[in-house]
């Protein structure tokens, strides 16, 4: 099925997500991936949501998430014209004699070293799902002991934006 990424614009108010998470559920789709943060308007929140789909289910989904009150707006965000970004923390093992060879995988990635320890490194990266992947394989020789990582960040390429369409009227 095909992966895709839904930007929801919605006030802030307690219960919301879990209603927007149950409606997909109903349907037995598997969220893949979901982000949620403030906006630039007080009051706003921006939920990033990831689902393999096909294109018609999505689509009754969409109209029943625009049914619930506090959804203002819903973009579906094309690859192309959005930027997707992951964040994920890994604790890779790192001792004194494979040290040098993690910081090289690091900067090749351009990660960043988030904490020390005699034994490990917390490695922080920021990139498309390719790129965090790619990082991921390049650690596994040298131990990942632990991970953490957001849910996809996207948002639309070029000058306009999903909230001044909404202030705007």
């Amino acid at each position: 099925m095909p992966s895709h990424v839904l930007s929801l614009l919605v006030e802030n108010k307690p219960g919301l997500l879990t209603r927007v998470a149950g409606l997909f559920a109903r349907r037995g789709f598997n969220i893949e991936s979901l982000a949620v943060g403030v906006t630039e308007v007080p009051g706003l929140s921006r939920i990033t949501v990831v689902v393999d789909v096909e294109e018609l289910p999505l689509e009754q989904v969409t109209k029943q998430l625009n049914k619930l009150v506090n959804v203002i707006k819903i973009v579906e965000l094309d690859p192309v014209a959005s930027v997707q970004r992951e964040h994920m923390l890994v604790k890779v093992r790192a001792d004194n004699a494979t040290r040098s060879s993690v910081l090289e995988v690091v900067s090749l990635f351009r990660g960043s070293i988030v904490d020390y320890a005699p034994d490990a490194l917390v490695v922080e990266v920021t990139g498309d799902q390719g790129k965090v992947d790619a990082f991921l394989r390049a650690l596994e020789p040298f131990g990942i002991k632990e991970l953490a990582q957001s849910g996809l960040l996207a948002i639309g390429r070029g000058g306009k934006s999903i909230t001044e369409r909404v202030l705007r009227g």
